[in-house]
């Protein structure tokens, strides 16, 4: 039954969601369990308040109004009717004002946004450089802010601040995954939207038009902000200052810390997943995927005494992008620039033929900067698995292009591996997919990808004549695969270029460290630390990235923090940590996966 209150709002968490995922308890549930963890976080010195009734105290004690401002997906009207109920309690009189009456009309904003969402393409659009205060009225939000208000005013929705540059400010965080399965509850308006869309569409205009302002106004304001709250969780909240999260950020800064993961079922998902990391709904038919660095879409966890809170990833860049680029941060700018993913297809099935658009492709149609160069590392596997890449050495592009188009036209099955080279994958293999290149991922893998962070710009020409997992049929999108595709990577050229050569670089009495050559046009390195004992690193005034990929459990320190690490668990050590130590904590050799921008490249 769906839980209403007196005002007749919905508060029954599981109907303002559509997930078979467990949303992540406000504080951390005792257990024995050992490995991998999926509510990673970063133990902190300030408070972290669970509690309405806290965050109304505050608010009473303030001698100005108040804005509370927010990303998009947040229940307002839930949010504002619980907070109105507790600062009532405490005689507090709140007249509340909704930015949203400042909006410009939804057909104004439709048409301003009309050519970055390319409304014949289901999936890409065009990123928007503007602003949010384009998306407002600049006279009725003049207009709402110089007001005269007798009464103690709130300013409540995304984009309150444009009003009262100069109040108290709480802003509302809510975590990517979140927003995506309120999206699919079908509670969820875009921003400056009239109509609810389908999942789909509303997932494509939130990364094309509202996150990308949102997460300008977000950086706008993080010197300012007052209290931050983690509302995923709707009616109980966790909050905490604006001072003691800017001092947590310096913190993770120069320390070693994971992002908090999040995992997908998926067509093509396996059973690793399901069956070796423990926590997750085992009533899900798969897990394809594992978001384990994917910062667009992660957060990080604070904690203090067991209660936890989470933050969008990007504010760590926001306060201090040197700090944990380092050298790369004058290229990347707040973008990181690196991500971390597991795909599974351990008794699933394969991954879609597919490839990447080249650098130009990119900027000129998606308005990123850069382009998702990939890599394959085989972290598990099983006998008979494969993977797709590169051309046959007698491929004919119009025969295979033919080939492609009449599959989808007439639903005829593709002999793939007479046009696509395969190859044998092994535990350590590095599989290197520069754009252009066609690849899939065969079943029965565990692949640790290691990308440059785009992640979305999966050109799909063959998807083996298979819906998605609601039975519809998924997208193709052969012409920009075709206009992206490099048909001199084939034969001979695939096997000298596109696996990686796997060197020693340096060694001592029990350890070694192993270069794994990338690509020319890959802009990041990966190395490989295999140790006994302990082996210590640098930074060298970069941001590493690291997994454990052998070994049950190692221990990182940088300065005089520890972080514990288990088996295909992601960390980051920012270059402002400078050095770092890693410590086996296995019987047996331990192997640490590491990825980081090329000095010529940043």
């Amino acid at each position: 039954m769906t839980a209403y209150n007196k005002d007749g709002i919905n508060t029954d968490i599981t109907k303002l969601r559509n997930t078979a995922q467990c949303i992540i308890p406000e504080k951390r549930v005792p257990t024995t369990q050992q490995g991998y963890d999926i509510y990673p976080a970063f133990k902190i010195k300030g408070t972290i308040h669970h509690d309405f009734n806290s965050l109304a105290k505050w608010i009473t004690d303030q001698k100005k109004d108040v804005v509370i401002d927010g990303y998009s997906g947040v229940y307002w009207d839930q949010f504002i009717s619980k907070l109105d109920q507790h600062l009532t309690a405490n005689g507090q009189k709140v007249n509340w004002i909704a930015i949203d009456a400042a909006l410009k009309p939804a057909i104004v904003i439709d048409e301003m946004i009309q050519d970055h969402l390319r409304q014949h393409d289901p999936v890409f659009g065009k990123q928007y450089q503007g602003q949010l205060k384009d998306f407002f009225d600049s006279g009725k939000l003049d207009f709402i802010g110089q007001g005269i208000h007798q009464e103690f005013t709130i300013f409540y929705g995304c984009g309150a601040a444009l009003a009262k540059p100069d109040a108290k400010l709480i802003y509302i965080d809510v975590p990517k995954n979140e927003i995506q399965f309120r999206s699919r509850a079908g509670l969820l308006f875009n921003l400056g939207a009239a109509n609810f869309s389908d999942p789909k569409t509303q997932y494509k205009r939130f990364y094309f038009i509202d996150w990308p302002v949102l997460n300008k106004h977000k950086q706008q304001l993080l010197a300012r902000i007052d209290i931050i709250i983690d509302e995923q969780r709707v009616t109980e909240i966790s909050w905490i200052s604006g001072q003691d999260l800017r001092t947590a950020l310096n913190e993770m800064s120069k320390h070693a810390f994971r992002a908090r993961p999040w995992f997908e079922p998926g067509v093509w998902g396996g059973q690793w997943i399901k069956n070796n990391i423990g926590g997750l709904n085992q009533e899900v038919v798969n897990y394809a995927w594992s978001f384990e660095l994917i910062t667009p879409e992660n957060g990080i966890i604070l904690e203090n005494e067991g209660s936890m809170l989470e933050v969008s990833f990007d504010l760590l860049l926001f306060h201090n992008n040197k700090a944990i680029l380092g050298k790369a941060a004058e290229r990347f700018g707040y973008n990181f620039p690196i991500r971390f993913d597991f795909l599974d297809t351990m008794d699933g099935g394969k991954l879609s033929l597919q490839c990447h658009p080249s650098v130009a492709y990119t900027k000129e149609h998606f308005g990123e900067d850069f382009t998702q160069d990939e890599t394959y590392y085989i972290l598990d596997h099983q006998k008979d698995a494969k993977v797709y890449l590169g051309f046959q050495e007698n491929i004919d592009r119009e025969e295979f292009k033919q080939v492609i188009e009449d599959s989808f036209k007439h639903q005829i099955p593709v002999v793939v591996e007479d046009y696509v080279q395969t190859f044998k994958s092994k535990k350590h293999d590095l599989f290197l997919i520069p754009n252009g290149t066609v690849h899939s991922s065969g079943k029965n893998n565990l692949v640790l990808e290691i990308s440059a962070t785009p992640y979305i710009f999966t050109f799909k020409m063959y998807d083996w004549l298979r819906p998605d997992l609601n039975g519809k049929p998924r997208p193709l999108n052969i012409e920009r695969a075709f206009a992206n595709l490099n048909f001199e990577r084939k034969g001979k050229t695939v096997l000298d270029t596109l696996i990686a050569k796997q060197t020693v670089m340096e060694q001592g009495t029990d350890w070694q460290l192993i270069n794994l050559a990338t690509h020319p046009d890959h802009f990041y390195a990966v190395q490989r630390f295999e140790f006994d004992t302990v082996i210590k690193a640098a930074t060298n005034g970069q941001c590493h990235i690291l997994s454990l990929v052998e070994g049950d459990c190692i221990i990182v320190k940088t300065g005089e923090l520890e972080l514990e690490i288990h088996y295909a668990e992601t960390l980051i050590i920012p270059a402002d940590a400078i050095r770092y130590e890693l410590i086996n904590q296995s019987k047996n050799r331990a192997k640490v996966i590491a990825a980081f921008v090329k000095e010529e490249c940043c």
